[in-house]
């Protein structure tokens, strides 16, 4: 659930929430956070009131990222977690995501049913002698130690952090300098308007993060977004580490340290992660775009690492959840042990020259446009290599691929498409997009 507070998310539906997941799941212990968002306290007490009324114990874990939140109700041997985030969202926005007791994230047939329970109102209501008991407790702490255990660095590394006011404003600087780093830490104080930049990291908004780690001659710049599962990385130059690039370069490090593995990624991600994870023996699983499909693959075909590039990495030894403190802790260890820095490590990555056209399209025609999409694109292409439609229709091709989906939220279809070279990505688009909007003007008639 997210949405514009007041509007689209209430007290009132986060009570209901929190009665439908007590409901559900049959808890006898919930974890409950909150990200930095000003609406996160009124939230957090309309969820816990839910819970507790459906007879499950509240144990309320303050500001902590969602990372957090997901590891602990884990460690805490909690029946499921709700954390209460709009993650990279702006400030007007909150919501509530739910985890169960592994650390994963509700799955969509979990979330249908918490939607029922809502719709429904069958909640089950405990006895007034049964109603739950709400705990205030800080354990932050177990979780800096699990990265403090499970990362060893010998270098003393200053690290430029950017939390940008979000939730890793206290334990992001803790868990670096638990790890012998200088930490120079700007924006480190909690302010749910996010003043200083959007709660999305992006290369845009990064540039004096560069500035800082040039000034200061860092050795790298790190920033969040505004829960904590999302990392965004500023080489020793001060500039901005490309996601899909960075994350190829993660992969193959996992690759030559496990001597090969499953990597899980999502259908938009670039074809550099398969060039890099299949030098070394490895094999890349591609899911629908989110994270929960991400992390659900991994635990089902066993994935050593998997990620978006839009900074969610997942480390399943660790929890399922996107975590982007630990991410960057474990990529400093993998510099060491590759003994470069960022900038060399990245530069072992091609970098594909990727087009992006949204093409408006009525809502009803969307889907049609896309399975119509996708025989008509292997009769122009018929020379395509591979071929999914578990997200739109993607086609790999011998130097690029083609990715056409329908967006969730807009009355457009997206075409995405990435080539070895500009020129060959130019050619795959014209062709592509010529194609998508002839079948638009075809359903919308």
């Amino acid at each position: 659930m997210r949405g514009v507070v007041n509007v689209d998310l209430t007290p009132v539906l986060a009570a209901q929430i929190g009665m439908a997941v007590a409901t559900f799941s049959k808890a006898k212990q919930i974890t409950v956070a909150r990200d930095t968002r000003v609406s996160g306290q009124m939230l957090e007490k309309a969820a816990v009131a839910g819970i507790t009324a459906c007879g499950a114990d509240a144990l309320c874990l303050g500001t902590l990222p969602t990372p957090a939140l997901a590891y602990l109700t884990r460690r805490l041997d909690a029946d499921a977690g709700l954390m209460i985030t709009a993650s990279h969202n702006p400030p007007q926005y909150n919501g509530i995501k739910i985890f169960d007791r592994t650390s994963l994230a509700y799955s969509e047939e979990k979330q249908d049913k918490i939607e029922n329970l809502v719709a429904t109102e069958k909640f089950r209501l405990a006895d007034w002698q049964s109603i739950g008991n709400i705990t205030q407790t800080d354990k932050s702490s177990c979780y800096i130690d699990m990265i403090r255990k499970k990362v060893k660095l010998t270098k003393k590394w200053h690290i430029v952090l950017d939390p940008g006011c979000g939730a890793t404003y206290y334990m992001a600087p803790k868990v670096f300098q638990n790890l012998g780093c200088k930490v120079t830490a700007i924006n480190a104080q909690p302010d749910g308007h996010f003043p200083a930049r959007s709660p999305e990291p992006r290369a845009e908004t990064l540039a004096y993060v560069g500035e800082v780690v040039r000034e200061l001659d860092a050795d790298l710049g790190v920033a969040y977004d505004g829960d904590g599962d999302r990392v965004a990385f500023i080489d020793e130059q001060g500039s901005f580490a490309d996601f899909d690039r960075v994350l190829s370069a993660f992969a193959a490090h996992a690759m030559r340290k496990r001597k090969g593995g499953v990597i899980i990624t999502n259908v938009e991600a670039s074809m550099s992660l398969e060039r890099a994870v299949e030098a070394y023996e490895g094999k890349v699983i591609r899911t629908r775009v989110g994270d929960i499909y991400v992390s659900s693959a991994m635990k089902k075909h066993g994935a050593v690492f998997g990620g978006e590039p839009c900074g969610a990495w997942i480390h399943p030894q660790s929890h399922y959840c996107p975590d982007g403190m630990l991410s960057s802790a474990l990529l400093l260890e993998a510099l060491e042990e590759e003994e470069k820095s960022l900038s060399q490590l990245v530069k072992e990555i091609p970098q594909y020259p990727t087009l992006r056209e949204n093409i408006p399209c009525h809502d009803k025609a969307k889907q049609e446009t896309v399975t119509e999409a996708e025989e008509r694109l292997k009769t122009s292409f018929p020379a395509y290599k591979d071929s999914s439609s578990i997200d739109g229709v993607r086609l790999a091709l011998e130097n690029g691929w083609i990715l056409v989906r329908a967006s969730g939220t807009e009355p457009i279809v997206r075409v995405t498409v990435e080539g070895e070279s500009l020129k060959a990505a130019k050619e795959i688009m014209q062709k592509s997009s010529s194609l998508v909007k002839k079948i638009v003007k075809e359903k919308c008639r």
